[in-house]
């Protein structure tokens, strides 16, 4: 089955509204795309159009924070994590208030959209926030279970959804362990952690590698920050060599937070796949993905490159 993780937002929070009568939800002016509408028309009193105003945004989901309400503000991560970051670092991590950032759109997969409105910097930006959690869900099934959770943490959070849709790597009876890495496959040669919709592409160069007589562990790090720490550990003292894999730049993401952790407990060499140091451009989502070697032949290249 193939689906965005933006839909599992959409479906996601509309049920949270039907349990929480304290869930609200804020968009800009993008809730068709986001499918936050999908609250809108069940709770209208509850939603909240701000408009092409992402800075109002952000700081009106602070202020419903305050009154106890537990706010979910989505716009494109773009216009998320850039246009407002002021807000977001102001008045919403430095007060430590309980409102959920949500970014759809995220990445190259973006696609026609163009470099402009692909987000390949935002986790790097919210990793750096002082009191922000960032979470990047690998399919549907983890999206939803995600925001679900969201809305049991106290505090700021980021959650990052794509636009284009990819495999379901979990069923129904997977249990989200926010703070905990998943191990989606054992192995003792090489480790594989990725995130989001690389997660499948993952497996998959896991797979073929198998095939070869290497065998990949492939961890699914759904939670960027804080990253779980001993699971990259045990990769490292496990495996000795790690590829990560993430659908954003390489500064300062999910590859740069596993470099940092190894560097200062347990130096392996790590490979790092994503973004080089440049912008998305426009194209079929799916294609993107290949052109910048977001696939599994450039984690299979990689691990051979051990």
């Amino acid at each position: 089955m193939n689906s965005a993780t933006r839909e599992a937002f959409g479906e996601a929070l509309a049920e949270l509204g039907e349990i929480n009568p304290d869930i609200v939800s804020l968009d800009a002016d993008l809730s068709c795309t986001t499918k936050s509408a999908t609250f809108a028309k069940k709770f209208p009193d509850r939603f909240f159009n701000m408009g092409i105003a992402e800075a109002d945004l952000m700081a009106t989901a602070a202020g419903l924070a305050t009154c106890n309400k537990i706010p979910f503000a989505s716009t494109f991560s773009v216009f998320a994590t850039c246009r407002a970051l002021d807000q977001i670092r102001n008045s919403i991590c430095y007060p430590h208030l309980n409102v959920k950032v949500v970014g759809t759109h995220a990445g190259p997969s973006c696609g026609e959209d163009g470099g402009s409105h692909q987000a390949v910097e935002d986790i790097a930006i919210m990793r750096t926030l002082p009191n922000m959690v960032v979470v990047v869900p690998a399919d549907d099934v983890e999206a939803k279970k995600a925001v679900y959770s969201a809305a049991q943490y106290i505090g700021p959070m980021y959650l990052r959804f794509a636009r284009l849709a990819s495999p379901t790597v979990h069923d129904e009876s997977y249990e989200f362990d926010l703070f905990h890495g998943e191990v989606m496959r054992e192995g003792s040669d090489v480790a594989i952690i990725a995130c989001g919709m690389m997660v499948p592409r993952a497996l998959e160069a896991a797979e073929r590698l198998a095939a070869e007589g290497i065998n990949a562990r492939v961890v699914n790090m759904h939670t960027i920050k804080p990253i779980d720490e001993e699971l990259v550990l045990d990769c490292a003292r496990t495996c000795g060599k790690i590829v990560t894999i993430e659908e954003a730049t390489i500064i300062g993401g999910l590859g740069s937070a596993v470099c940092e952790v190894v560097s200062e407990q347990c130096p392996v060499p790590v490979k790092r796949i994503g973004m080089p140091d440049i912008f998305g451009k426009s194209g079929a989502g799916a294609e993107l993905l290949d052109e910048f070697g977001l696939n599994a032949d450039h984690i299979i290249e990689a691990v051979k490159s051990f």
